[in-house]
């Protein structure tokens, strides 16, 4: 996967993510192992595995949350290392579980939280809230000035969408962010993101261990065991898969 990453990847403006040889361990133990990959714009790679596998960690790396023990991560071209942090964070969009709302904020100031501390004009700051409100179905006159607890987990999930995409990044980071949710209220926003993604052009990685939802999702799938990656591929591939975990997730959607 490697082969000519030195010679190609400045001039490939495709990329916008890479791993080149990336270790990460903790005490000594090792979470990643020497992981090597490419994500380009414009796709949805879905980080699929079990638990301790590292998908989080390596979800983690991208927006410096945590830095590499070994290896580089690049972000459009330049090491993770050499961005500054801060600036880093805010050019990535972030969603996790339970959408990571702040409790005493309202809804506007949550989705308005990054344009606020870029210095947005009050009025462009104000038009972008509600624009992103509305683009997640959520009615601004209606929520802007509820807070968080007043809200059902899917409406704060659409909340840290809304507030992932209000700065307009080019590249969104999902943990699990779905994964709190009743079935049906997650299978309708997993089809709402899927149509979101497509129509903004936006650039996803999203972690999960849900085959399904990584079917429906991903156009490629990294599946992951014991900090490296053992597949990745579109989703037609993985079902024909013979490698034994792969086998093993397709058993979960079989009826």
């Amino acid at each position: 996967m490697s082969e000519g990453l030195e010679d190609t990847y400045q001039s490939d403006a495709r990329i916008i993510v890479e791993f080149q040889d990336v270790a990460y361990a903790i005490d000594g133990v090792a979470i990643l192992n020497d992981l090597i990959l490419k994500i380009e714009k414009g796709e949805v790679l879905v980080l699929l595995g079990e638990s301790g596998c590292g998908k989080t960690t390596t979800l983690r790396l991208i927006n410096r949350l945590i830095e590499p023990t070994s290896g580089e991560v690049l972000v459009q071209g330049k090491s993770t290392l050499d961005w500054k942090s801060i600036k880093l964070k805010r050019q990535i969009g972030y969603v996790m579980q339970d959408g990571g709302l702040f409790p005493h904020f309202t809804v506007a100031e949550n989705v308005a939280l990054v344009p606020t501390l870029e210095g947005w004009e009050t009025g462009r700051k104000s038009a972008r809230t509600t624009e992103m409100l509305d683009l997640v179905g959520l009615a601004p006159a209606k929520f802007a000035t509820r807070y968080p607890h007043e809200l059902s987990g899917g409406q704060r999930q659409r909340v840290g969408v809304a507030r992932a995409l209000a700065s307009d990044p080019d590249l969104l980071l999902l943990d699990e962010p779905f994964g709190a949710l009743d079935a049906i209220t997650r299978t309708n926003l997993q089809k709402e993101f899927a149509k979101l993604v497509r129509e903004l052009g936006k650039t996803a990685v999203f972690v999960t261990h849900d085959l399904h939802e990584a079917m429906l999702l991903g156009t490629r799938i990294a599946l992951m065991e014991k900090g490296e990656i053992v597949f990745i591929d579109e989703p037609g591939h993985f079902e024909r898969s013979e490698l034994p975990l792969a086998r093993a997730y397709l058993e979960t959607v079989k009826l």
